[in-house]
């Protein structure tokens, strides 16, 4: 049976800065995802009224003209994989996102007040400013989606955390696999090739990161997609 999206409502404004505020989602995640990108959700349900004012903060701000395409960058990563996590909360439990109404198709959070969905979010935000490295950085609640960092995004770091979690997907064992003839990559290679196109090739921007050379030959194939709850077992 699929289960709904709750609605977050805004209550009041906070003219905290956007990078202050951050800290709270810094500290959420450093509480409550291990270093393989596991979420304990129970645990974080605990401190449900800590992520809802969270969002409600990120919420209230309206993207500023002088705002620098870091702090852009890590405002929509931080509000897509916080979001994310309150979907999983207002349904808990549940085995997959996937079993959720419309998890990427609703519009139910505020943005600079008006309402928008995790799949605006993604397309028409993240994907339109020419980083392919968000792919790496949102988290989507599955096994086989990027780790959740266990850190806040931050305007100051953010070149850094790219980087960090593009070489850590790329080279993770259990979402590619390298040999000399062939290699079988996770399908967000195949569903965002496009994106991961401007060195020419996929071969030639997976080469940027993999810690072994890919010939540009190599037969390529994509690997099932668990999209299993990314929840730590207790």
């Amino acid at each position: 049976m699929e289960k709904d999206i709750k609605e977050l409502v805004t209550v009041s404004k906070d003219q905290s800065s956007v990078e202050a505020i951050h800290k709270d989602w810094d500290n959420l995640l450093k509480t409550y995802v291990d270093e393989q990108g596991n979420v304990d959700y129970l645990g974080f349900n605990k401190e449900l009224e800590t992520l809802d004012r969270y969002l409600e903060r990120l919420g209230n701000y309206s993207i500023d003209g002088n705002w620098s395409r870091e702090k852009k960058l890590a405002y929509f990563i931080n509000l897509y994989n916080a979001a994310t996590v309150k979907l999983i909360l207002d349904n808990y439990p549940v085995e997959s996102i996937k079993d959720i109404n419309r998890p990427w198709a609703k519009a139910w959070i505020r943005q600079g007040g008006k309402l928008v969905s995790l799949g605006e979010i993604e397309h028409k935000i993240l994907r339109k400013m020419d980083e392919p490295r968000i792919h790496f950085a949102i988290n989507c609640a599955s096994f086989s989606c990027p780790k959740l960092l266990n850190q806040a995004f931050t305007e100051d770091k953010l070149e850094q955390q790219l980087d960090l979690v593009t070489k850590d997907f790329i080279n993770d064992t259990r979402r590619n696999i390298f040999s000399e003839t062939k290699i079988e990559l996770s399908k967000i290679f195949k569903w965002y090739q496009k994106d991961f196109d401007n060195e020419g090739s996929l071969v030639a921007y997976l080469n940027q990161y993999s810690k072994s050379y890919i010939n540009p030959d190599v037969k390529i194939d994509y690997l099932n997609y668990n999209w299993r709850l990314n929840e730590i077992k207790k």
